[in-house]
């Protein structure tokens, strides 16, 4: 008689998780984000003045604990709380691989140096 109680509970037990795996799986297609990831929202360029473009982008993420959206490797990113708190830009890591990363004077961002010579700035708002 233990049995057959034995195997109902399990099934159940199975029944349910499936069911919450399910939920999940299409909770994650309605648009969630898995944790410590970012999408980008928007992007908006503008190169209607000679020699430069303006570029701007608006990023969701969904961070853990004591991180913040942030920009690694030019890409949205979930960074460490304190990095932004202290306008230490560079230390996380916003530039591609080869370029070097410098504050602005007034901590209002940073900006990316190409080995050619290219700048690239970016200010926070």
């Amino acid at each position: 008689m233990q049995l057959p109680r034995a195997l109902w509970a399990l099934a159940g037990t199975a029944l349910c998780c499936l069911l919450l795996s399910a939920l999940h799986a299409h909770l994650r297609r309605e648009g969630q984000l898995a944790a410590g990831t970012c999408e980008i929202v928007t992007l908006d360029r503008d190169s209607s003045q000679p020699r430069r473009t303006i570029a701007r982008q608006t990023a969701r993420c969904a961070c853990k604990r004591g991180q913040i959206a942030g920009t690694t490797r030019a890409r949205p990113a979930c960074v460490d709380a304190r990095i932004i708190k202290t306008k230490q830009w560079c230390d996380m890591l916003p530039c591609l691989e080869g370029e070097g990363c410098d504050l602005l004077i007034n901590r209002s961002g940073w900006t990316c140096t190409q080995p050619g010579g290219r700048i690239k700035t970016t200010t926070v708002s």
